[in-house]
């Protein structure tokens, strides 16, 4: 049986790739998607809210994935699932993203300071979402 691939089993040069794709890197995106890394690409483009990434995470095996980017939405019954089949470093990403207390002291500890920087990145993305949908919600139509 193969291990699962955990997200911090990653190399952290490809970690700092994917921080860099989300901050919206498309040579380093692509570079994902062709050497290898294709969950990451379709992470990455699924963070920023596309579909057929998302779709694309969920017919190849990458359910966690696909799970945390819902979650990172506030999304309780994909938080539920990914505790559920024990993903739980994707559960600690999610709280660090959320500022729970004590998640990014933990990551300090274990020397994984890459993920409090992908947090950052990702709750960044999110919160400049959200104003965007905010604001297009503010148009006025006379």
């Amino acid at each position: 049986m193969t291990k699962r691939k955990e997200f911090y089993d990653y190399p952290s040069k490809i970690l700092l790739a994917v921080i860099e794709a989300i901050k919206g890197n498309q040579k380093i995106h692509l570079w994902l998607l062709n050497n290898g890394y294709p969950e990451l690409a379709a992470l990455v483009s699924s963070l920023q809210a596309d579909k057929d990434a998302f779709n694309w995470l969920m017919q190849h095996g990458f359910n966690h994935y696909a799970a945390f980017c819902n979650a990172v939405d506030d999304d309780e019954s994909s938080i539920i699932w990914l505790k559920k089949h024990k993903f739980s470093f994707l559960i600690l990403l999610n709280d660090t993203i959320n500022m729970k207390p004590g998640t990014e002291a933990w990551l300090l500890k274990n020397k994984l300071q890459v993920f409090i920087v992908l947090a950052n990145v990702i709750r960044k993305l999110k919160q400049e979402q959200n104003e965007s949908y905010s604001d297009y919600h503010k148009i006025h139509f006379s």
